[in-house]
This record gives C-alpha cells, structure tokens and sequence, in this order.
C-alpha cells in the first residue's frame, strides 16, 4: 500500500481551442486578417450612419459663422475705406473751389472713384484670404464628449447578449428597444445630435473611437434570446 508522500497529485489538462475565422472560416492557426478587415468596414459603415448627420451639422455650423465673420470684417473694411474716400473727395472739392471756383474735375472724381475700387478689391481679398484660420477658429469651439465607461447605458448596453432574457422582457414591456428592433438607432443618434458645440472637435475619421459597435446586421439576429413556438390551439382552456 503506497503512503501518501507516493502519491503524486494528477495535472488537469488544459484544453486551447481557439475559434476558426468567423468570415473565411480558416483556422486560428493560419490567423487571417478577415475580421480585422470586416470590423474595421463595419466602423466605416456605423460611423457613416450615425455620424454623418453631426458632421454637416458641424460644417454647416461652421460654415455660417466663418461667412459671417468674414462678411463683418469686409464691412469695417471697406467702411474705413469709404470714410477716407469721402474726405479725400471733400478736400478736392475744397480745393476746386477754393482756386478755381468750380466743382474738381471729372478725371480726378474718377481717379477716387477707381481708387476706391482697387481698395474694396484689396479688402474683399484680405477678408477671404483669412477664411483658413477663421475655419479651424470655430472648428476648435466643437465638442464632441464620450460617455464615462462606468455609465449603465455602456456597461450594460440593451443589445448585449449576455443578459438576453431580460432585455427582452423589457422589450415586451415597452421599453426602449435594441438595435435590432430598430427605435433605440433613432434615440441614440438623437442624444448625439443634441450635444453642445463648445470647444474643440476631434479628427474627422475617428469621433467616437472608444465607443463599442455592433457587429454587422445580419448576425444581431444571435443576441435575441430563443423563443419557444406557440402551444396547440386544443392546450388552451374551452371558454
């Protein structure tokens, strides 16, 4: 009979299956780059549904303020420049009358006036020349925000599958739905159009590259929970 120092305590074997190419179907072995390159679409596809509308609300926000500054700036420009065309038509005449006792002549009158072109012409160019900085001005007064991770709403998102159950009883019960049922798409890009434009925007191609996406639509269908079929009519009690 052995002791027990004999005895040698068994090793469990651990088993590493890893999953096979979800698009391709390969091996993990081989480690393909199908789904790097099917998510990586997918981002370019949500973010093209859902941010496309806040990035022409940017622009067009953008656009209307810088128009505006520009065009105000050309205004004081050009009357500073009319001002001082003004008084240098005021002490031509002055001077007409003063040695000759006559209006000035004609050619000076259209020498200020062609004076006075080839100003607002300078100042028109001026204003427009500065639309580059006046843009990336108002640009920088954006503000998109993410969400802290530790809210519910991105902990514990209504589409996840790991609580299925639950989220569909919610659905039942009217509540907000999931992606696939389609409502919660409309609230959600709501919320997002509804942030305020304060500060400083990020780079066009990646505004919510923290946030989580879904996987493509026809596998959604996956996070619903299962669903047994209705009983025979003869189950039901007779009225």
């Amino acid at each position: 009979m052995y002791t027990r120092e004999n005895q040698k305590p068994s090793r469990k074997s651990v088993i590493r299956m890893d999953p096979d190419c979800a698009i391709c179907h390969a091996p993990a072995t081989l480690a393909c780059d199908c789904e790097a390159k099917g998510l990586e679409v997918a981002v370019r596809q949500a973010e093209q549904r859902m941010m496309q509308s806040i990035y022409n609300d940017i622009r067009s926000w953008v656009r209307a303020h810088a128009q505006d500054y520009i065009l105000e700036y050309f205004r004081l420009l050009t009357e500073r420049r009319k001002t001082a065309h003004t008084a240098h038509l005021d002490r031509i005449t002055a001077h007409a009358y003063h040695y000759y006792h006559a209006p000035p002549h004609p050619n000076e009158i259209a020498a200020a006036q062609a004076q006075l072109k080839r100003g607002i012409d300078e100042d028109w160019q001026a204003s427009v020349q500065r639309y580059p900085e006046v843009l990336e001005y108002f640009y920088s007064l954006v503000e998109l925000t993410l969400p802290d991770d530790n809210e519910p709403a991105v902990k514990d998102p209504p589409l996840s599958a790991l609580s299925g159950s639950r989220k569909a009883g919610r659905r039942a019960n009217g509540g907000p739905g999931t992606v696939a049922s389609g409502p919660s798409i409309a609230h959600h890009e709501r919320e997002i159009r509804d942030l305020p434009l304060p500060r400083r925007t990020p780079p066009p191609l990646e505004p919510l590259r923290e946030r989580r996406t879904p996987g493509p639509s026809g596998r959604r269908t996956a996070f619903r929970p299962p669903t047994n079929p209705p009983p025979p009519q003869s189950y039901y009690p007779p009225y």
